[in-house]
């Protein structure tokens, strides 16, 4: 499946700002299963100062400083992305969770550290013992990973209310945990907590989903917005993405930007002003499909 993204940011600015440094996570990430055909990234004012690198995880990112006075920031980022099917893992393929939490404790190999680390508490993710409680029926003894883990993806969708009122993006997990309500970004990170606390190796996905619109009714310019999951490490399976938001496993519809160990690896933008009084920000994004699926 082919679409063209063009998602824009505009920061609208009560005092002027003298300077401002910033780096954004917003080309979409090279895989085995999703290929950009070209990116770019228009921003205003335009920038004194601009370059691009990949961060420890491998996604690219944009960084740009800007140092005449201003009183907004818009920042466009316009991307062509194919995304390829996935291969469903097989059940009788995947291993019992046990297994793939011993080995990915124990495995000390190059690989095996890239995997470990996301065993770890990470800046929104931390222990909590509510974690692990509330994952342990997903996780009997012997269950496979594939099935333990899309059984907590299954009931995290069943037991959370998507409430884009009830959280922001300081919200700790613990109040996630106790009002049962957030947005994919909490869905995300509480999968992943509890993932950890069983002993899997998890990690966050930033991205973008196309949105489908009801029979009869036009496509929505602009409608589409960011989008938040997480893949869990499933030994000889390797990584299998999970949409507690929409419980699904992601295929085609879902566009893979960044990931990390949570949402303060790959905050689409992020940065530091001087001046700027208060500030308003507003987000649109645009998923449109360039063929049919």
């Amino acid at each position: 499946m082919k679409y063209k993204v063009t998602h824009t940011t505009k920061y609208v600015y009560t005092d002027a700002v003298s300077v401002c440094h910033n780096q954004v996570h917003l080309a979409p990430r090279e895989s085995t299963r999703q290929r950009c055909s070209w990116h770019r990234l228009l921003i205003h004012p335009e920038p004194a100062e601009r370059g691009k690198r990949l961060d420890y995880f491998g996604n690219p990112v944009d960084y740009f400083s800007i140092h005449d006075s201003h009183l907004g920031l818009t920042v466009t980022a316009t991307s062509q992305v194919e995304v390829l099917p996935r291969v469903v893992a097989s059940e009788d393929k995947s291993p019992n969770w046990e297994t793939v939490a011993t080995v990915a404790r124990e495995d000390r190999s190059p690989a095996g550290l890239i995997v470990h680390q996301f065993l770890y508490d990470s800046p929104c993710v931390r222990q909590l013992p509510e974690l692990r409680a509330f994952a342990e029926p997903s996780f009997p003894k012997g269950r496979s990973i594939v099935e333990a883990a899309t059984d907590l993806n299954a009931r995290i969708h069943t037991e959370f209310a998507y409430d884009p009122r009830a959280t922001t993006v300081n919200t700790p997990l613990e109040q996630v945990l106790k009002q049962r309500r957030g947005v994919c970004q909490d869905f995300a990170h509480l999968a992943i907590g509890c993932l950890r606390a069983m002993g899997l190796p998890a990690r966050y996905v930033s991205g973008y989903l196309r949105t489908i619109p009801p029979p009869g009714q036009p496509r929505l310019v602009g409608a589409d917005a960011s989008h938040a999951w997480l893949s869990v490490y499933c030994g000889p399976l390797g990584w299998v993405d999970l949409d507690p938001t929409n419980n699904v496993i992601p295929t085609t519809d879902h566009l893979t930007v960044a990931w990390g160990r949570d949402y303060s690896d790959v905050c689409p933008i992020q940065g530091v002003f001087v001046g700027g009084g208060q500030h308003t920000m507003t987000v649109s994004v645009d998923v449109e499909p360039l063929q049919r699926s």
